[in-house]
């Protein structure tokens, strides 16, 4: 009997496996069937031993059916956590299908870096799948807003069929109001609670073992970072301190991942003080905006991807925001 029960459980343990992988199997499939596919390309990239990311394009937020924003995962021995979830449900599932490409375990976590859309639409794929869904302080802003239901109604229009009547704006289960840690199957990941800065809730994700800071967009690489309504006087300093960092690679909301991590961060706190500069000096003279901006010198950033989208609203941004600041002092 005994030798009988040894021979039977590696048999039980395989076939359970199978089991598994075809539910699984069958569970993906319902799931792209369910939103309609986005004819865009979506590469996977390893960053590290437990780290995984997709980039999307350089553009603004309608340009490449929304797939304009970075998300990744890290894939730990008790189960895998999801860093943001793209622009539309159909590119959450498309980074499902990437996640099941490389592993099987349950998607027990997605920690969103801020709420912008065009980093929480495929959310609700996550959500479905039973994913505790985490946020920053602020994102309730961001959901309260009437703005928010406005843009998912604009997107339903100009992304559509990606985004559609059965997109909806996900509540997280959980709004950090103050960094912390989670460790899963020996792996730390550490959640820096930012503030406003890009958003009205910022924050950062260290894989600790892997030396890998997912920053959201706290880090524009290679290309002008979009200001919105970003509070950019917290933000120089959010970047001054994580110059600091020793990181092995840095995977910023946008763009490829840093792999000069401090050059990166360089580069994106440059520019914010840069256009703090020189739409502060023309608010400090009264200077307006139209005469200061077409004054200032923008050849060290003109050749960069979105600087013909981005860069002028920026600029009016930051001249409004320091116009508010004077007024408070």
């Amino acid at each position: 009997m005994f030798v009988s029960l040894i021979r039977i459980i590696p048999v039980f343990l395989l076939l359970s496996s199978f089991l598994s992988e075809l539910w699984a199997a069958e569970d993906l499939s319902q799931i792209m069937q369910q939103y309609p596919p986005a004819p865009v390309e979506m590469t996977l990239q390893q960053v590290s031993k437990h780290v995984y990311y997709v980039e999307g394009a350089a553009g603004t937020a309608l340009d490449n059916e929304g797939f304009i924003s970075n998300a990744g995962f890290v894939v730990t021995p008790a189960g895998v956590v999801v860093i943001d979830a793209l622009g539309t449900p159909s590119l959450g599932a498309m980074l499902l299908k990437h996640i099941r490409s490389v592993t099987e375990q349950p998607i027990v976590k997605v920690i969103t870096t801020h709420y912008h859309a065009d980093h929480i639409y495929g959310l609700q794929v996550f959500k479905e799948l039973g994913a505790e869904i985490i946020a920053p302080a602020g994102a309730n802003n961001y959901l309260n807003a009437p703005s928010a239901a406005e843009r998912l109604e604009e997107r339903r229009f100009s992304l559509e069929p990606w985004v559609n009547d059965r997109t909806y704006l996900v509540t997280p289960n959980i709004m950090l109001t103050k960094s912390t840690e989670y460790e899963l199957g020996g792996i730390k990941l550490v959640v820096t609670l930012v503030g406003g800065a890009h958003s009205d809730g910022d924050l950062t994700v260290y894989v600790e073992p892997d030396r890998v800071l997912f920053s959201g967009d706290i880090i524009f690489e290679g290309r002008v970072a979009y200001l919105g309504d970003a509070n950019t006087k917290r933000w120089l300093e959010v970047l001054q301190q994580m110059e600091t960092a020793q990181l092995v690679a840095l995977i910023p909301g946008h763009g490829p991942a840093a792999q000069d991590p401090n050059k990166a961060i360089s580069m994106t706190r440059h520019y914010l003080a840069y256009i703090r500069e020189v739409m502060g000096e023309a608010v400090e003279s009264m200077t307006a905006f139209d005469e200061a901006y077409a004054a200032a010198d923008w050849s060290e950033f003109k050749d960069l991807p979105a600087f013909d989208a981005a860069n002028r609203r920026n600029a009016y941004q930051v001249y409004l925001s320091m116009e508010a600041e004077l007024l408070a002092q």
